[in-house]
């Protein structure tokens, strides 16, 4: 142990191999000024650990060989070797509350990014996973081809009636839609409250069910102020028939989101997780947490669907980013990008079913489905399918013609020649991305 009152450098170890059972984090960072390296990366193993800012006299060796230890390191960029025994068996945020909790408000650490963790088999076990995952596309919608589900936020986003939202439920789901879905800020206000919604969409969705032949469901938002009303609001949904659930995993927190995995699987239901908040954590390249290793934890929480962005659309994330984030939700060994992903073995824990979503348009189905490819994923199309000429139904039929046009090897242009819809969405929109 070292000698002098302060103790960081004791967490630098390069000579350390990291053990099968070690979860392993990599940071990236930047020291204060005055500050040097390896007295940072000593800050950040010692403090998400064992460590505080003195020697102590109440350590002794069992305590001391639990510490973390930074044992590979470059200037800016830090791998730590974690003990298994630091983590409370299936708990996301007593995790969080040690990779990710006091070391971002130390002084000596301008910037500090959490870029990815390696968890292993020992940690996962304790984790279900998604009860469905991508199985929803052939389990709950009984798909045989294409293997997609469409879905279509009503907009304007929030402010409509509980009628007009059922309303515009009908019309997207005899489009072809598979799913309706509330926005991320819509769950029980004056103007269209829960129960009301729940109950009219259930209604339209029967309806609709009975003239296609298809199965329709809905992704309706039960974020709540407490937990209990939240499980409520779940059971509501099941008692309606919807096999879906959706909840805002990061206003709502990851015990909101393992409590409602808890339900669901009780239920039979699925959850389809929105991400709203992320870019408040994620968005700069040096500071906060990659959306990557935020997509990570809710496919160990038992989030059934997530968005992750389309690398063509309104939102930010690029198409490698958002390539490398579905190769994490939906593989089962997840290889190493230098820097960027570090590997994973998934185990036992089933993929996800990936979300493009954000200013999507039927313009840009060929764009998306070169970053997605064209099986298991969730398509989720607003504006693009309301903001149609000729309404909302229509949208939605322009939608479903652009992605059987690209199944069936044609061009936009080509089938626009067979489709008034599509003809019309392009005529409006192009091939465009909105920002």
């Amino acid at each position: 142990m070292g000698m002098s009152f302060e103790w960081y450098r004791d967490f630098v170890d390069t000579s350390y191999k990291p053990k099968q059972d070690d979860l392993v984090v990599l940071f990236r960072f930047r020291p204060a000024e005055g500050m040097e390296v390896e007295d940072v990366i000593g800050r950040i193993a010692s403090e998400s650990s064992i460590g505080t800012w003195t020697t102590l006299t109440t350590l002794d060796e069992r305590i001391y060989s639990m510490r973390a230890r930074a044992f590979w390191y470059t200037e800016e960029h830090v791998k730590v070797a974690y003990p298994l025994v630091l983590w409370e068996p299936g708990s996301i945020p007593q995790l969080l509350s040690g990779i990710a909790g006091n070391i971002y408000g130390m002084r000596a650490v301008e910037r500090l990014k959490l870029i990815d963790a390696t968890l292993p088999r020992e940690y996962i076990k304790h984790f279900r996973g998604p009860n469905y995952g991508k199985d929803a596309i052939k389990k709950i919608f009984k798909k045989k081809g294409p293997l997609t589900v469409t879905a279509s936020v009503p907009k304007p986003k929030i402010g409509m009636t509980a009628e007009q939202h059922a309303k515009i439920a009908y019309e997207i789901y005899t489009g072809g839609f598979d799913v309706i879905k509330d926005d991320e800020n819509l769950t029980d206000q004056s103007f269209n409250r829960f129960e009301e919604r729940v109950r009219l969409v259930a209604r339209a969705r029967d309806r609709a069910e009975e003239e296609t032949g298809e199965v329709k469901d809905a992704f309706i938002n039960v974020t709540s102020p407490t937990l209990r009303e939240m499980e409520r609001r779940i059971e509501l949904l099941h008692d309606y028939g919807f096999r879906y659930l959706m909840l805002d995993i990061l206003t709502t927190g990851w015990s909101a989101l393992q409590t409602a995995a808890e339900l669901a699987r009780e239920l039979d239901m699925a959850i389809h997780a929105h991400r709203a908040m992320h870019a408040a954590i994620d968005r700069l390249p040096d500071h906060g947490m990659t959306m990557l290793f935020i997509a990570k934890l809710a496919r160990l929480a038992g989030a059934d669907n997530l968005h992750i962005g389309t690398g063509v659309g309104k939102m930010e994330g690029k198409k490698e980013e958002v390539r490398m984030i579905y190769e994490e939700i939906t593989g089962e060994k997840v290889e190493e990008v230098p820097l960027k992903r570090l590997p994973q073995d998934w185990g036992h824990i089933k993929p996800m079913l990936p979300v493009a979503s954000g200013g999507l348009h039927p313009g840009l189905i060929p764009a998306l489905f070169e970053v997605y490819g064209t099986t298991e994923i969730c398509i989720q199309v607003g504006g693009g399918v309301h903001g149609h000429p000729d309404g909302s139904h229509a949208g939605a039929k322009a939608v479903v013609q652009a992605i059987h046009a690209y199944m069936d090897g044609l061009t936009l242009e080509e089938a626009a020649g067979k489709y008034p819809e599509l003809r019309k969405a392009l005529e409006k929109w192009g091939t465009v991305s909105p920002r």
